[in-house]
């Protein structure tokens, strides 16, 4: 079946609305009137001076312990003072240290959050131990003793606070920004070259926004009551000035002969108290509507060591040639092992095999895009006469997107979801391109044309959400673009698509291999994609390369039993072959790490095993250029691909 890839001719959309709505959750009237209410407080306290009806410090001893009246609105305290005056007064002496105690909380325990998740165990280690030293404390007596030592100033004992208060917030940032950097877009970024500083500015740091303003609101609230108590025992601004928690104070020592005193400035802080709330309830429901769908837990890219002394240098017609690749986590398994594969210039390479045969951890290693506690152990990965390894993360930089690129098999998860599409491919092109933002407007617009996108300015308007599957994995190819790589990784990029959207994109990754000279490394489970589009191919099991060759060579003279069994249970029959009652399966599953066999991995699953099959195998030449590890004939070996025994 031919499927037409002629683009639709769609009605032109309307024009969105460049003004974006404030969030749904701060819509709500109650949100509006708790804002509303804190502006109020705020905006009378700064400007009391020229508009309250007396002064702060303005006493009437003939009207004092006066109630509600004309002249004085909310009554007098005992020296006659206007209460409404003073609590207008108060206002910014009691929100102001809140608000300085919030931001010394956040500007330190973001910071430290971002570097932790972003440098690892050793880091967040001793982050984590200054965080728990900070908990261990008591608030209040370091508070008192504080007091004791310096003396009563506000402002200074609520930074205090606020260095106190960054303990728990660190708690809760990192584990939020470790959750972010593994999400995809965060790797996408990595592989486009974006340095650490860069990911956690743009990536990181917007998905940690929602949360911290409702953590922020949440601390203020707190703030507030904790200056009020400490301004209720005597720690406040110094006589006269007022403040919330010493006109509580001074109304508590009347609240027999005159109770009325405690009323307004009790009210006005705790309507202060409920509004910082309601903001924090709002911004806690928004978040849990906006939240993307998480993946799988994957840690950032580490450095890894150099490469083996031993590594011989690149064969002169190979882009790419690793040799004898070793990837291990820090317990000491290892998850491949020994791959030795070369791509040259203008071709595909296919790397197929179950799901754990290390394919998209070979894949990966390429550009160090590793799981955390994953790390190259052996081997060089040569690639345009320098060897990948040994390169700092730093250098690598200077290779991710420029000169190798990632698409990954999950597009709507690959885009970052809090910026629109314009905005994720332009800035890569001024920054790999040296261009400004209108030629990088028009670059992205190219891009976009040449990867299928029928209306472009449509799409460059667009956020990942209003996307379909096809048109994000498109999206995700043009951003593989943006730095005309040498190298495209396409880790399994038709997966997540219909046959249709399938099609479309194959026929897309041929048409740029064919027009651009671009080389690509395809990992595929399916071996009619690889059939369909690869030059090469590697058969990967367990950790290793048992079979590679030319693709015409390996699929229809197989030499490994397990590329046998991988043919043998393919759907698609043959026209004028007969229907088995049963499709053939490879009987067993791929081993864990752990479970490795010293002797062929395969041997558990394979018809053809012998007692020699259990001793190491080392990997034979075969199909001119190729190899495959196994000890039987190839005749014998291709001949089992079909026996009975090997599938169930």
């Amino acid at each position: 079946m031919s499927v037409s890839t002629e683009p639709i001719q769609l009605p032109p959309p309307a024009e969105p609305s460049k003004r974006r709505p404030l969030p749904r959750g701060l819509r709500r009237p109650g949100t509006i009137v708790a804002c509303g209410w804190l502006v109020l407080v705020v905006l009378a306290s700064a400007t009391a001076r020229w508009w309250a009806p007396f002064p702060a410090d303005h006493q009437d001893l003939g009207h004092g312990l006066g109630g509600p009246s004309a002249r004085h609105l909310l009554g007098t305290d005992e020296l006659g003072r206007d209460i409404f005056s003073r609590v207008v007064t108060g206002g910014w002496i009691s929100i102001g240290p809140a608000l300085l105690a919030v931001v010394v909380a956040f500007g330190i325990a973001v910071p430290m959050a971002l570097l932790a998740a972003e440098h690892g165990r050793r880091v967040e280690w001793g982050c984590s131990r200054v965080a728990e030293l900070l908990l261990a404390l008591p608030t209040t007596v370091i508070l008192l003793a504080f007091v004791g030592s310096v003396g009563v100033h506000v402002w200074l004992i609520m930074a205090v606070l606020g260095l106190l208060l960054a303990a728990p917030v660190y708690r809760i940032v990192l584990a939020l920004a470790q959750s972010l950097r593994t999400r995809l877009y965060v790797d996408a970024a990595k592989a486009n070259g974006v340095g650490s500083f860069q990911v956690n500015l743009r990536h990181v740091l917007p998905g940690l926004a929602t949360t911290i303003a409702v953590q922020a609101a949440q601390l203020f609230a707190l703030g507030i009551l904790i200056q009020a108590g400490l301004a209720f025992m005597g720690y406040g601004p110094a006589v006269p000035t007022p403040s919330w928690g010493g006109l509580i104070g001074d109304a508590q020592q009347h609240v027999y002969d005159d109770p009325w005193m405690m009323v307004p400035t009790g009210v006005v802080l705790a309507l202060t108290v409920i509004a910082a709330n309601q903001i924090a309830d709002s911004l806690a429901g928004e978040r849990e509507r906006t939240v993307p769908a998480r993946r799988p837990a994957r840690g950032p890219g580490r450095v890894l060591p150099a490469a083996a002394p031993h590594s011989a240098e690149q064969t002169s017609d190979a882009l790419l040639e690793v040799r004898d690749l070793h990837v291990g986590v820090d317990d000491g398994h290892e998850l491949v092992t020994g791959v030795s594969v070369r791509i040259r210039p203008g071709t595909v390479l296919g790397l197929v095999g179950e799901s754990g045969c290390g394919k998209t951890m070979t894949a990966r290693s390429l550009l160090r895009l590793l799981p955390d506690g994953v790390n190259v152990t052996q081997g060089s990965i040569h690639f345009d006469g320098r060897d990948l390894v040994g390169l700092t993360e730093k250098e690598l930089q200077a290779v991710r997107g420029r000169e190798i690129a990632l698409i990954s098999q999950e597009p709507m998860v690959a885009l970052d979801p809090m910026f629109s599409i314009g905005y994720q491919l332009t800035r890569p092109i001024s920054r790999f391109r040296g261009v400004g933002r209108a030629q990088a407007r028009r670059t992205a617009l190219d891009l976009l044309s040449q990867v299928g996108i029928v209306d472009p300015r449509r799409v460059l308007r667009s956020h990942p959400h209003e996307l379909s599957g096809g048109m994000a994995q498109r999206v995700c190819i043009a951003l593989a673009l943006t730095g005309s790589p040498k190298l495209l990784i396409a880790d399994e990029p038709t997966t997540a698509l219909d046959v249709t959207v399938q099609a479309e994109i194959l026929s897309l990754l041929r048409s740029l291999v064919r027009t651009s000279g671009l080389s690509v490394v395809l990992v595929s489970h399916d071996l009619g994609v690889v059939a369909d589009l690869c030059d090469d191919v590697a058969v990967m099991y367990a950790g290793q390369v048992v079979e590679s060759g030319t693709v015409t060579e390996v699929l229809d003279d197989a030499a490994h039993p397990y590329t046998g069994a991988l043919l043998s249970a393919n759907p698609h029959i043959p026209q004028g072959e007969a229907v088995p009652n049963r499709l053939p399966s490879i009987q067993g599953t791929v081993p864990a790490p752990k479970d490795w066999p010293n002797g062929c991995r395969f041997a558990k699953r394979c018809a053809l095993v012998t007692a020699r099959c259990h001793e190491p195998i080392e990997a034979a030449p075969a199909h001119g250029g190729g190899t495959v590890r196994c000890i039987h004939p190839l005749s014998t070996a291709t001949a089992a691909a079909s026996e009975p025994g090997a599938t169930r």
